[in-house]
């Protein structure tokens, strides 16, 4: 220390922080020492901090039903300059509290701010640029090798939950329109119940893209224990999931904890699902036929 420093006891001033204390978390702090109209225009800022961050000291008085001196009482106490002071602490605060949420659940290649056409493009980018991914990651022997199974299987059972639920429908719903034998599954209970029924011959075929859920796991397994054949769709082919299935078919979109990475992601799940379908469809060519005419009626005779 320099000799000309003042010594500064350990109580003494200010004590020193890595960064500023939240103004948020100081006002919970302090409300067990505050009571009548302090205690109101607290509580009126915690109830609503982006209201408080951009209210004037009037605005903020009325709705808390205080006066204004309340309010910059209230600042002192927190040790604050004035209201000016604390409202552009508050307001930095939860707009840090916004963007880092929003950068958690959406990624940060889109802001709040950005316009309608901004994200349709980083969208329509995201998603084009997955399916680039996809043309060179799909492995084809294995998904010819799954479709041999799903056009030849006694029963095809087809399992996903929350957004794996969406591809793992829609190609229910097509392997259903040829006229395969096809049951879509969710949840513990009917994944259980629908594996304890299954036998050699049936199919059974995961949606996971994240490969931890462990509801997908445990529905390949008993599939696999009942001599089923087992496959996945997943964004993550080293997972615990991909190690259930016999055929494991990487969409070449890896799994990513933003929602922007995780619908990339989504559109090659679908493009592996509607693969399977044509490739089964392919192997059954009179199945399309039977259907088309069931829903249209026989093609009109051509004109002689």
């Amino acid at each position: 220390m320099h000799p000309d420093e003042p010594v500064t006891a350990p109580g003494d001033g200010p004590p020193r922080r890595a960064d500023e204390a939240s103004p948020l978390q100081q006002i919970r702090d302090a409300l067990g020492s505050l009571s009548g109209a302090t205690r109101r225009v607290a509580d009126t800022i915690l109830s609503s901090p982006a209201e408080a961050g951009r209210s004037s000291i009037t605005v903020l008085a009325a709705r808390a039903e205080a006066s204004a001196a309340t309010v910059t009482r209230l600042a002192a106490l927190l040790g604050y300059s004035g209201y000016p002071a604390l409202r552009a602490a508050i307001a930095t605060e939860y707009g840090r509290g916004v963007q880092g949420g929003w950068e958690r659940d959406i990624g940060s290649v889109i802001n709040p701010a950005d316009p309608p056409e901004q994200v349709l493009t980083v969208l329509a980018s995201a998603q084009s640029r997955a399916l680039r991914n996809a043309m060179g990651s799909i492995d084809l022997a294995a998904a010819a090798q799954v479709a041999d199974r799903m056009a030849t299987a006694s029963r095809i059972h087809v399992f996903g939950e929350w957004g794996d639920a969406i591809p793992a429908r829609e190609l229910t719903i097509r392997l259903l329109r040829i006229g395969r034998p096809t049951w879509f599954h969710e949840g513990r209970q009917a994944s259980q119940v629908a594996t304890s029924l299954m036998h050699r011959g049936d199919v059974a075929l995961a949606v996971d893209r994240s490969g931890n859920d462990p509801v997908a796991q445990d529905f390949l397994a008993r599939a696999a224990a009942r001599g089923a054949f087992t496959a996945v769709i997943t964004g993550t082919p080293d997972s615990a999931t991909a190690a259930r299935a016999e055929a494991v078919l990487f969409t070449g979109a890896r799994e990513n904890s933003t929602w922007t990475d995780h619908f990339a992601g989504r559109s090659s799940d679908t493009l592996m699902a509607s693969l399977l379908w044509v490739l089964v469809a392919q192997r059954t060519p009179e199945a399309l036929a039977e259907a088309f005419v069931s829903l249209h009626g026989p093609a009109p005779e051509p004109d002689r």
